[in-house]
């Protein structure tokens, strides 16, 4: 039976402070938490996730793997605020499926997606003792999802509840060689939220007046355009550093696992002849320029449905392509293998899969089965991507939020500006 008591806090100890500082302490709860890999990737930053919360038994399973115990296996709806310690910031990453093609519009408040709501209820719930920082993640249909109406509803929900809202773009291709662009919202509480001279929130045009635009590395022309409308959302300009560049490779070198040719999961000649024949002539001719070299490469490919048929597709870089769930389309990726005349196929491997997301080989996969890993390690996060916003955005913003209430705004402004 599972352990269904909030999780209880490391053991490693707080990130030091200055002698004297009035901190904030470095702390998170999860929420939607999955596999774990948000905490990972906060904990690598110096973060304590103090409470986890998801729905889902077989992810706690997982989670246990990684970090020896389980977090509250409960519907977010249903949980207790009691249950949930005071923390400086709260992690969202909700479900995407209704904000996807898979999701067929039913957007923010569909069966799935809509238990972003859930969230924003625990943090009204929590009144004063809820987080200064929250930070939401989820794939780039949340910009599209109903016109754009879903991204504002999110910000919107987050502002009543006393958040200005900020917004950036980041691919997990800058920290590995995993294709996985996602949206990053970022709430922040202050007593230093800017106002009019009537009292009413600066609308989101003043946006146009953060200092020097954002570096394209961090947002996307969707992005930017709803983020410059005129739509009543109170923004926050974060200070944000420039992320490293793309990756252009590292696939065949740093995740494909060396398996035996004889290991069974290689598929049998049939199968392969089958998908080399789905194969339209630029893909064909990227396999076969591989079968030529002199030593063994690695491609992933997908199974895709054309106009013309199943097709058989073949990357033409050292990337993977988007890990993704069962329910949310493609949701298989497959290998290629080949070199000195051969051609090898089979499907990724958990291990591949959790070193695309940023997941190091001495964490263990606790998994019942193959595909029930390859599936939570499509509806997670990546590990360096949380890492690199932890250290580079929350942190200073937890220590310019901590300068702001040491010093009631007398010499020491945020971070941000609203």
């Amino acid at each position: 039976m599972l352990d269904t008591a909030p999780i209880a806090a490391p053991t490693a100890p707080p990130a030091p402070q200055p002698p004297g500082a009035a901190k904030l302490p470095l702390t998170a709860v999860e929420y939607f938490a999955g596999i774990g890999l948000f905490r990972m990737g906060l904990e690598a930053a110096g973060w304590q996730v103090i409470y986890a919360n998801d729905w889902n038994p077989k992810r706690a399973q997982i989670y246990e793997g990684f970090f020896g115990e389980r977090f509250q296996v409960q519907d977010i709806f249903d949980v207790d605020p009691k249950d949930v310690p005071q923390a400086t910031l709260a992690t969202c990453s909700f479900p995407c499926i209704d904000l996807s093609l898979a999701g067929k519009g039913s957007g923010i408040n569909g069966s799935h997606s809509g238990a972003f709501w859930g969230f924003c209820g625990m943090l009204r719930k929590q009144g004063p003792r809820a987080p200064k920082i929250a930070l939401l993640e989820n794939v780039n249909g949340w910009l599209y999802s109903n016109g754009g109406d879903d991204f504002y509803e999110t910000a919107k929900a987050l502002n009543e509840l006393g958040y200005a809202c900020d917004a950036f773009a980041l691919d997990a291709r800058r920290f590995t060689p995993h294709s996985r662009p996602r949206i990053f919202m970022v709430g922040v509480k202050s007593d230093a939220q800017a106002q009019d001279g009537a009292g009413a929130s600066i609308s989101n045009a003043f946006i146009s007046k953060f200092g020097a635009p954002r570096s394209k590395r961090l947002t996307t022309a969707r992005l930017d355009s709803l983020m410059r409308a005129e739509s009543g959302i109170r923004w926050a300009r974060l200070d944000i550093p420039e992320p490293p560049p793309l990756r252009r490779g590292g696939f065949s070198d740093a995740v494909a696992e060396r398996i035996a040719p004889d290991d069974p999961r290689w598929w049998g000649e049939e199968k392969v002849a089958k998908h080399i024949a789905m194969m339209s002539p630029p893909h064909l001719a990227r396999a076969r320029d591989m079968a030529r070299r002199d030593s063994e490469s690695f491609r992933t490919f997908f199974r895709r449905r054309r106009a013309d048929g199943q097709r058989a597709e073949v990357r033409r870089d050292d990337i993977a392509g988007c890990l993704r769930t069962a329910v949310g389309g493609s949701g298989k990726q497959f290998l290629v293998a080949a070199g000195r005349g051969e051609i090898r196929m089979r499907a990724l491997t958990a291990r591949e899969c959790a070193r695309l997301q940023g997941v190091p080989d001495d964490f263990p996969i606790a998994a019942d089965t193959e595909r029930q890993a390859i599936d939570a390690f499509g509806d997670a996060v990546c590990v360096p991507v949380v890492e690199w916003i932890a250290a580079r955005v929350l942190r200073p913003l937890a220590d310019s939020l901590s300068e702001t209430r040491e010093t009631s705004g007398q010499s020491h402004p945020p971070r941000f500006r609203v």
